[in-house]
């Protein structure tokens, strides 16, 4: 049997839904949702209604792509966390309405395993073990990664993620939602050795990115009361320090989960591994320690309803499926 599996995501601010046939992920649809921009942040309430405004179109889209029918599915998947609760219940909710109605399984899919998997939607895919750089809005870790169901975190942010950090600072500086992309364009025009900012060292293979944040701030109040102008006259120099201060203190940790475990295989996955200039660290590191690197696509970063996919494929060939009384997580450990 060939397993035809809906998935469904809408943990955050997308409504995504993708079909996978026998491994295979066949589309990808995703439906953004703008309304969040003029708020300078996701607001959960809006991002729950917008699901609700989308999920049936964006779920109609991906089937009717596939080519494929409901009578043609053989299990519904959904992202059950980690998330926003009321973003999550709307995927939760129809997974469930439909599996039930066509009697098929329904399969549960942790988010940040989801983001790990994204590496086996496309060729190349790396060897177990491996090490991921799991790295997001709300996420910092390092997962050693034993099978495609078996992954162990050993290194994670205490405080604040690093896309946490990208967005706060970019807010600081008046840059609009998202700013974490933009702080990357423009990291790529400056000076990235312009300016330092103090940093927090953690024991072992965990992170701190509230006290680059701290500094971060009291950086630019200081030169403000200088130069009313300092951020609009130095912004490319600014972003592109930030930027590689943040990639640095990422890149310190992975080196040492390397030489810890003696693993060669380096993944990134999550929203922050669409960085431009993380990408460009994480090989330039990797040339020099002799690692096999492996970066997904750019559509497979963010958050998106083909990595829920594959990370379903995995479990449906394990048998691993959920009952009609799961509910939502808004944190759940890999």
């Amino acid at each position: 049997m060939h397993p035809v599996i809906l998935a469904i995501e809408s943990s955050c601010d997308e409504t995504s839904a993708s079909v996978i046939l026998n491994g295979k992920v066949l589309n990808n649809i995703i439906a953004t949702q703008a309304v969040h921009q003029k708020y300078g942040g996701v607001v959960p309430e809006l991002a729950s209604r917008a699901h609700q405004q989308n999920i049936v179109a964006v779920v109609d889209e991906a089937l009717q792509k596939s080519g494929l029918t409901q009578r043609d599915l053989h299990a519904v998947a959904f992202t059950r966390g980690p998330g926003l609760m009321g973003a999550l219940l709307v995927g939760v909710s129809f997974a469930k309405g439909l599996a039930m109605a066509l009697n098929i399984p329904l399969i549960e899919v942790n988010h940040m395993q989801a983001h790990v998997l994204a590496h086996f939607i496309d060729p190349p895919q790396p060897d177990f073990p491996f090490l991921c750089l799991t790295v997001s809005g709300g996420h910092t870790q390092i997962v050693l990664v034993k099978s495609h169901l078996d992954m162990t975190v050993i290194g994670q942010t205490q405080d604040d993620a690093v896309g946490e950090a990208f967005d706060k600072a970019a807010k600081i500086m008046g840059l609009p939602y998202p700013g974490g992309p933009l702080i990357d364009k423009y990291a790529q025009l400056g000076n990235a050795n312009a300016y330092k900012f103090s940093e927090t060292n953690m024991p072992g293979l965990d992170f701190s990115f509230s006290g680059i944040k701290t500094a971060f701030l009291y950086f630019l109040r200081d030169e403000k009361l200088k130069n009313p102008r300092f951020v609009e006259e130095n912004v490319n120099d600014i972003c592109a320090s930030l930027q590689r201060h943040l990639v640095n203190m990422l890149m310190t940790r992975l080196v040492q989960a390397a030489e810890q475990t003696g693993i060669r295989d380096i993944a990134i996955a999550g929203g922050v591994s669409a960085n431009a200039g993380l990408r460009k660290t994480l090989k330039e590191v990797g040339e020099k320690k002799g690692w096999r690197i492996f970066i997904p696509a750019l559509e497979y970063c963010t958050d998106n309803a083909a990595m829920i996919a594959m990370a379903a494929h995995f479990k449906y060939l394990d048998g691993n499926f959920s009952t009609l009384d799961v509910a939502p997580l808004a944190r759940m450990p890999i």
